[in-house]
C-alpha cells in the first residue's frame, strides 16, 4: 500500500463546507497565512500530541490541559482550512483523522485512571482503534477513506467530553455526567461514520 505524498500540490476541490468550517474559519482560520497548509497543521498536531500527554502524566494540568485544547481546536482548523480553500489531499484525508486518533486514545487512556468509568474509557478507545484498522483496510482494497459528518460530530463530542472531564481533574468542575454522555454519544456517532466507510 502506497502513503499518499506530504508535499503534494495536487488539491481536490472541496464537496461540500460544513456551518462548522465556517464558524473556524470567521474565529480565528481566516487569520492563518495562505502559505501555511491544513497538511503542516496536521503535522504539527501529531508532533505536539505526545507533549501535551506528557504534560498531563506529569499533572503540569495548567499547561498541558490548555494546550490539549489548543490542539484540539487544530483539529478543525486544518479541515475548514482544506474545504474552504479547496486544499484537500490525499494526505489530510488519511492522516487528518488518524491525528485526532493519536491525540484522543491516549487522553483518554489517561482519564481512565483518574475519574472516566473504564467502560467509557475502553469503548471509545476500542472504537477509535477498529476505526483505524478499517481505515488501512478499506485503503488496500482501493477504497476512498476520508472523513464524513458522522466523523466530525464524533470528534466534536469526543473533545467535549475529554476537555470537560479535563476540567473537573484540574479544577474540581463537576462535569463527570456531561463528559460521560458526551462521550457515549461519540461512540454512536462513530457507529454511523463506519457505516459510511468514513473515519
Amino acid at each position: 500500500m502506497m502513503f499518499p505524498d506530504f508535499h503534494s500540490t495536487q488539491y481536490s476541490p472541496s464537496e461540500k463546507v460544513y456551518a462548522t468550517d465556517r464558524f473556524v474559519m470567521a474565529f480565528g482560520g481566516r487569520f492563518v497565512p495562505t502559505f501555511i497548509t491544513p497538511n503542516q497543521i496536521t503535522l504539527f498536531r501529531m508532533i505536539a500530541t505526545p507533549g501535551v500527554i506528557a504534560l498531563l502524566v506529569s499533572e503540569q494540568y495548567s499547561i498541558g490541559i490548555p494546550l490539549f485544547m489548543i490542539i484540539a481546536y487544530t483539529d478543525a482548523l486544518d479541515g475548514a482550512l482544506a474545504r474552504t480553500r479547496n486544499m484537500i489531499t490525499e494526505w489530510g484525508k488519511l492522516f487528518d483523522p488518524l491525528a485526532d486518533k493519536m491525540l484522543i486514545i491516549p487522553t483518554v487512556a489517561f482519564l481512565v485512571f483518574h475519574a472516566l468509568p473504564i467502560w467509557v474509557g475502553s469503548a471509545v478507545i476500542a472504537t477509535e482503534l477498529l476505526i483505524i484498522v478499517l481505515a488501512f483496510a478499506w485503503r488496500s482494497s482501493g477504497r476512498e477513506v476520508k472523513a464524513n459528518v458522522w466523523g466530525k460530530l464524533k470528534m466534536i463530542f469526543q473533545v467535549g467530553g475529554t476537555s470537560a472531564l479535563l476540567l473537573y481533574v484540574w479544577l474540581g468542575a463537576p462535569l463527570q455526567a456531561l463528559s460521560a454522555a458526551l462521550l457515549i454519544s461519540s461512540i454512536l456517532f462513530a457507529s454511523m461514520s463506519i457505516l459510511r466507510y468514513g473515519i
